[in-house]
């Protein structure tokens, strides 16, 4: 199917791809129409096949064997013919051992910290994913460009507003390709999402609203307890969780951002709130366990959520998670939530100004009983509201509505693969960049990466100042 084909199809005006596979035939595109909403009219798009268009593997390695290591790996379980990961480093010897044993990884070519990589000087596979926890990105980032390699690289890109213009300044030294694990960009939703807007279906985009509903449970695990609870150590939350948000607001509106203003700050989970009698840990015996949302307890061996970080491999076996809870190496997730070393704002508001004057106001909040990003669109002729699964498209003119509501879970590869379809998605395009040497496969360069995170930079400025900032990058 041609792409005018398929826009024709949809009840758009042709305005440049953002769906369409570079060099893709037809026989890799799943064409899925929604099923009618209430007398609403289906939007159909493609969703492009995982499977990539490359004459051989592409060689990675993964530093950082976590869960986003595991993650892009796991694209080289699927289509070897793609991905082959030729070399892990993690600094956690059960970590290396698990993933380089699935992959068949030689023993010269398992490494602890990172630097051993990179101790040779000799540059040892095409690629490099960088999945290690926020502070631990600058450094192997800058090496692998020096060295030749293309990166996968996790979000946030670095800790400051500096590192993160010096990777950019590295990688066009180095003519080498960084893709930033903006993973929204490749979800099938955001996609067709972006494609309405190009057609220009509601006129002129004149401003939006989006929120980004953390989940109560997922602040308690990820913000609170866990590896992003400190700014400092890390990276702001509004760069933390909602890089990807800002990131997605500059990509839709496709201008660049001039001012920002934000608020918000660190309401709940603090020891001033902490109910009477609880003790550091929700294993010692809490009297307040039975009815605390935020019980360690509840939400790792009765819900079995966010388990990944416990290493498991699978299991969700309630008494190997309570010896992980008691386990040095993992305890800090057994901690009262108002007992905790954080201090991650639960809400953050902030308003945008673009270059031609359209405005997006956002929202992240902690306390939503569920995650999914929630967006209205207000244009000229029309408006648009998705939930992060569909969207409803409203014209003005005619009063008619169409919907967009595609299940890309049915589709069986795309299957488990995160946000809503973005993570594989994400690590096809990255692979066929790399080998084809084009990074315009991608969906945007560096460049549109570095500036959403001045973006959030800026917004963080704002929010301990109460200053208005202009984004400058």
């Amino acid at each position: 199917m041609k792409r005018r084909d398929f826009i024709k199809s949809a009840g758009l005006v042709a305005a440049g791809s953002a769906l369409g596979a570079h060099g893709a035939s037809a026989e890799t595109m799943f064409h899925l129409t929604g099923e009618p909403d209430d007398g609403l009219n289906s939007i159909r798009l493609p969703i492009r096949a995982l499977n990539p268009v490359v004459d051989k593997p592409v060689s990675v390695i993964i530093i950082g064997a976590g869960n986003r290591g595991k993650t892009y790996a796991r694209y080289a379980e699927m289509f070897p013919e793609g991905m082959k990961v030729v070399g892990v480093s993690d600094i956690l010897d059960h970590r290396l051992k698990y993933l380089s044993d699935k992959h068949g990884v030689a023993e010269d070519m398992r490494f602890g910290h990172f630097r051993e990589v990179f101790a040779s000087g000799k540059k040892l596979a095409d690629a490099v994913v960088i999945s290690t926890p926020d502070d631990r990105h600058y450094e192997p980032c800058m090496k692998a460009l020096s060295l030749g390699y293309d990166v996968l690289l996790e979000k946030p890109v670095a800790q400051t507003e500096k590192e993160c213009k010096a990777i950019l300044a590295q990688a066009k030294k180095y003519g080498r390709i960084v893709a930033v694990c903006h993973v929204l960009r490749y979800a099938p939703y955001f996609l067709a999402l972006r494609e309405v807007l190009r057609s220009g279906a509601i006129g002129e985009i004149v401003s939006i609203q989006h929120m980004e509903p953390i989940q109560y449970a997922h602040m308690a695990h990820s913000y609170v307890r866990g590896n992003w609870r400190s700014s400092t150590e890390t990276t702001p939350i509004i760069l933390a969780k909602s890089c990807h948000d800002l990131d997605m607001l500059r990509w839709l509106i496709n201008k660049p951002c001039k001012s920002i203003v934000a608020d918000g700050g660190l309401h709940l989970f603090k020891a001033e709130n902490a109910p009477e009698g609880a003790p550091m840990r929700c294993t010692d015996g809490c009297p307040h366990e039975a009815t605390c949302p935020y019980s360690a307890l509840d939400i790792y061996t009765r819900q079995k959520v966010h388990l990944g970080v416990f290493d498991l491999n699978g299991s969700k076996d309630t008494d190997l998670i309570l010896q992980r809870l008691k386990d040095p190496a993992y305890s800090s997730y057994a901690r009262c939530v108002y007992h905790c070393d954080n201090d991650q704002p639960d809400h953050y508001v902030a308003e945008m100004v673009f270059e031609g004057g359209e405005t997006a106001a956002f929202s992240m909040e902690a306390f939503s009983p569920r995650g999914g990003r929630r967006t209205r669109v207000m244009g000229t002729i029309g408006f648009i509201e998705g939930d992060g699964t569909s969207f409803t498209v409203t014209d003005f003119r005619t009063r008619k509505q169409r919907v967009w509501n595609l299940k890309v879970s049915d589709i069986p590869e795309y299957k488990g693969s995160g946000h809503g379809g973005g993570d594989l998605a994400l690590a096809r395009d990255f692979i066929e960049a790399v080998a084809h040497q084009d990074p315009s496969r991608l969906s945007s360069t560096i460049d549109v990466s570095i500036e959403s995170h001045v973006m959030g930079f800026a917004a963080e400025r704002s929010r301990k100042t109460g200053r208005k900032e202009k984004v400058k990058v």
